[in-house]
């Protein structure tokens, strides 16, 4: 009986089996694509798998702020409740100023990708002392911005794109700094009336001599630092200040300084001429003996001899020169033969540079001699 079972199961199995191998498979229908002259398109695919490519660009998105309890507040900005006349707009990817609001004191800028500076946004921010617009990309100022702020004090624009000094600078401003950018012009009247002008910084531009004249400078009366490093100057500049402290002029193209150039001078202490072409030719002998010189960097020049200086400079970098032999006895201010009973009178010079030059140690003592307060000498 087990057996007749089996033997049916398996006829009903094969002539399953021979059903399914004789089966036909049936041919899919073509998809018709509509003509497109040579070209196939898939407005399918287009859409949903491959997004349309834009249009390539260096502006990030902008970068909004975290909610503010002031609700003048711009969104792209941080205002802090610690801080309430501060408006944080650094580095959020900014393209246009956004509406300044009329408690702010500061105004912070900087990092972004600003082009342009208008007057809309400061129509009612008239307290703003303080604005820093550093590494932008900012060719242009207008002139009638500074009429909506005139209380401001400093104004920072390095970094950016400006071609000459911005117009209607405000006469209450205090600091200015224009470095790294591309001026090559300073308007007549730039700095006219800007009697409180303390810092003017105008390092890494295309200054040459012919944009600075005699009057370019003409009322800085409280000017204290003037940094003209990096620019196209052959010449010392006209007109600076005689009250001023600081004069920077590194890198540039200057071979000769006018015998009287420093005479009127009251308060130098710091003057820096590094990486210029001076030589013994361009440097009369006594230009350096100033009274209130502290420090005098000539590095990187083509000077052979040690220039005479007074007896109050502290700091010397005369570093990669020409310089061949040093004599104690010639540069000195006061004089080896002299008996200095009084400290206050005997020579205060506390560092010396004279490394990259052709000397060899030791240090002659003449030198030691002379420069009792020395603490540091670089060969």
């Amino acid at each position: 009986m087990k057996a007749g079972v089996r033997l049916v199961s398996a006829l009903v199995l094969f002539l399953l089996m021979g059903a399914v191998s004789t089966q036909k498979t049936r041919p899919k229908k073509p998809i018709k694509r509509p003509a497109t002259d040579g070209k196939i398109f898939d407005n399918q695919l287009a859409g949903l798998e491959q997004p349309e490519p834009q249009e390539p660009t260096d502006f990030p998105p902008v970068i909004l702020g975290p909610s503010s309890a002031y609700s003048d507040c711009p969104r792209e900005c941080f205002c802090s409740p610690s801080y309430p006349n501060s408006l944080n707009c650094e580095n959020r990817n900014i393209r246009v100023i956004p509406v300044i609001p009329v408690r702010t004191h500061y105004l912070y800028l900087q990092n972004n990708y600003i082009t342009e500076v208008t007057e809309e946004p400061f129509v009612n921010a008239t307290e703003v002392r303080w604005i820093n617009l550093a590494n932008n990309r900012i060719h242009r100022i207008n002139k009638q911005v500074f009429g909506k702020i005139p209380a401001l004090l400093y104004l920072y624009a390095e970094g950016n794109y400006l071609k000459e000094v911005p117009s209607g600078l405000p006469a209450s401003l205090e600091q200015l700094r224009l470095s790294k950018n591309r001026i090559s012009k300073i308007p007549a009247g730039a700095f006219s009336k800007m009697r409180n002008l303390t810092l003017l910084d105008l390092y890494y531009n295309q200054l040459t001599d012919s944009d600075l004249g005699k009057n370019t400078f003409k009322d800085l009366n409280s000017l204290m630092q003037l940094n003209l490093a990096r620019n196209i100057l052959k010449k010392m500049p006209a007109g600076v200040p005689n009250g001023i402290i600081q004069l920077f002029l590194d890198r540039n193209s200057i071979d000769d300084i006018p015998k009287d150039y420093f005479k009127d001078f009251t308060h130098l202490a710091f003057v820096r001429l590094n990486r210029n072409q001076l030589s013994d030719k361009g440097l009369p002998k006594d230009v350096f003996n100033i009274s209130t010189l502290l420090d005098l960097q000539l590095s990187h020049n083509q000077i052979s001899s040690v220039p005479m200086f007074s007896s109050h400079l502290e700091q010397l970098h005369l570093n990669h020169n020409s310089i061949e032999s040093i004599n104690g006895t010639q540069i000195c201010p006061s004089g080896l033969n002299d008996q200095i009973s009084d400290e206050k009178l005997v020579p205060r010079l506390r560092y010396l540079r004279l490394d990259g030059n052709h000397l060899n140690p030791p240090i002659p003592l003449d030198i030691i001699l002379c420069f009792r307060h020395l603490r540091s000498i670089v060969l």
